[in-house]
């Protein structure tokens, strides 16, 4: 286990502090009074260990999209088939939406919406994490597939693109309508394809 130096740590404390402010306010809206209101310490401080405030930004994002691929991993850990292991993601949301919703909603969609039209610096990392999204699915269905649960002729990768725009579209529409069955109805769709699309 690496032993973190004091500015390591420093610089861990800033983002862990921030990262709710910056999914809640969104990352152009947090501003350095947010940082330092959280975190107790100088502009001076926080600059020490961030160039700008971009960088903690970018920091934060990352931080915020490690958690949720943590706790989704937590879920799906103990699934061994592959419907098990999407049924278990459908699960997971179902099971959290208060939470997520508390939280100000999936971090991915938050920063894939200002990354496209305002914030750019995070363009390349919302891209890598939706990359890595589809991947991760794509390696899932592709199991299924060879296990004789899912049909050959599957694309994964247009199916793990599908799941997760219907995924978020329903965490969009149910957390800014303030209504689970939005997002239900969505988890439901997703259910249906693995069920009736995927598998045999």
């Amino acid at each position: 286990m690496k032993i973190m130096s004091k500015a390591e740590k420093t610089k861990e404390f800033i983002i862990e502090k921030s990262a709710p402010i910056f999914n809640m306010k969104g990352y152009a809206g947090t501003s350095l009074s947010d940082i330092i209101e959280a975190t107790g310490l100088t502009k001076g401080s926080i600059y020490g260990n961030f160039g700008n405030k971009d960088e903690v930004a970018i920091a934060v994002y990352k931080y915020n999209i490690r958690t949720l691929r943590g706790r989704l991993s937590e879920a799906l850990r103990d699934k061994d088939s592959a419907t098990d292991k999407l049924m278990a993601l459908t699960d997971y949301y179902r099971t959290n939406w208060k939470k997520i919703f508390a939280r100000g909603g999936c971090p991915l969609q938050n920063a894939s919406i200002e990354a496209d039209d305002n914030l750019h610096v995070l363009k390349k990392h919302v891209q890598e994490s939706i990359k890595d999204w589809v991947k991760n699915l794509s390696y899932i269905i592709e199991k299924g597939k060879k296990e004789g649960e899912f049909k050959k002729s599957a694309d994964a990768g247009e199916y793990a693109y599908t799941i997760l725009t219907v995924l978020e579209g329903g965490m969009m529409l149910g957390k800014i309508m303030q209504d689970q069955r939005l997002l239900f109805n969505a988890l439901d769709r997703i259910e249906s394809i693995i069920n009736e699309e995927l598998k045999k």
